[in-house]
């Protein structure tokens, strides 16, 4: 196995992880409006999925940011835990949004997480893999997100 191949168990369960995504955009593209408005549909559909999924996951990533800086050796360690708080706040106040907003706001947040997570790799505290498996991730995550955000 290489330094930059995904290990087999990651990648299934981070694409196991996108089905919820999936589900919320397809669910927001083809239920007609008066379904996703009735009590039985409404938390299990479109955008109420997207976002309350969408805020867990960035919490979740969040925490992932916290456990590589705790595998660092580097005095820079500090800034790792301070800023892996920032992407579950942002969540935590995007939600607030109008949906499509909340939307858009998820987007930038799984785009600057990468940021985060390229930090973590260059201090050597992720392993060379993490970034490929992120890239796939977001990718799909903010095609969902954004079908969510202006469809």
């Amino acid at each position: 196995m290489t330094a930059t191949r995904i290990p087999t168990v990651p990648l299934i369960l981070g694409l196991s992880g996108l089905i919820p995504f999936i589900w919320g955009a397809a669910t927001h593209l083809i239920m007609p409006a008066a379904l996703l408005d009735t009590p039985s549909w409404q938390l299990f559909t479109g955008r109420n999925v997207l976002l309350a999924y969408g805020i867990t996951i960035l919490s979740f990533m969040s925490g992932t940011i916290w456990g590589f800086a705790t595998r660092s050796p580097n005095p820079t360690a500090a800034w790792g835990f301070a800023l892996s708080v920032l992407p579950a706040l942002f969540g935590f106040f995007a939600f607030r949004a109008a949906p499509g907003l909340a939307c858009l706001a998820l987007v930038f947040g799984f785009v600057a997480l990468l940021s985060l997570d390229l930090r973590a790799i260059r201090l050597a505290e992720a392993p060379h893999w993490w970034l490929p498996l992120r890239l796939i991730l977001t990718t799909v995550v903010c095609a969902c997100l954004l079908v969510g955000a202006f469809a």
